[in-house]
């Protein structure tokens, strides 16, 4: 079996111990595997031993020995992610535009909200992105109630007013 070779920035002892002190769940499971593999177990035992595949087990030891300690740890906590979409005057400029009425003197829709900033970005922005900027500013898209096509205007009315009796019982 083959076994990778470890450089030794720190002692087997040393990585040990940083293997027992780690409250990060990512990193200590980093320094146990850079343990195993300074204490000459082969990678695939240490792949089965930590429920790890094969080529995480080697791009964590190429981590150590390209940058040493400081190469292990969880990297997710220092990625920002994507930049937002629109930016932060771009931002304002929705929140004030959605104060007011939508382009069709109703409410705001997802899909407005998406033409809206197709128009401000210039390229073509699909109706999920329109809701997260909805979101992002504190606002949720609303929809008026479904309409029955069928129902008679009048009777509505006369219902609303009371002027008609209750429905029987069947």
């Amino acid at each position: 079996m083959k076994r990778l070779q470890i450089p030794p920035h720190l002692s087997v002892d040393e990585v040990e111990q940083r293997y027992r002190r780690a409250t990060d769940p990512v990193a200590r499971s980093q320094w146990q595997m850079l343990w195993l593999l300074a204490s000459g177990m082969p990678t695939a035992e240490v792949a089965r031993v930590t429920g790890y595949s094969g080529n995480w087990v080697r791009e964590i030891a190429r981590r150590y020995r390209v940058e040493g300690p400081a190469g292990i740890g969880d990297r997710r906590h220092g990625n920002p992610g994507a930049a937002p979409l629109l930016t932060p005057a771009q931002q304002a400029q929705l929140r004030a535009a959605l104060a007011g009425p939508a382009p069709d003197g109703g409410i705001w829709t997802c899909r407005q909200v998406a033409a809206w900033m197709s128009t401000v970005l210039g390229r073509r922005v699909r109706e999920q992105r329109g809701w997260e900027g909805m979101r992002r500013l504190g606002f949720t898209p609303q929809y008026p109630r479904p309409r029955e096509p069928r129902a008679d205007p009048a009777a509505q009315d006369a219902f609303k007013k009371g002027g008609l009796p209750p429905p029987s019982p069947r």
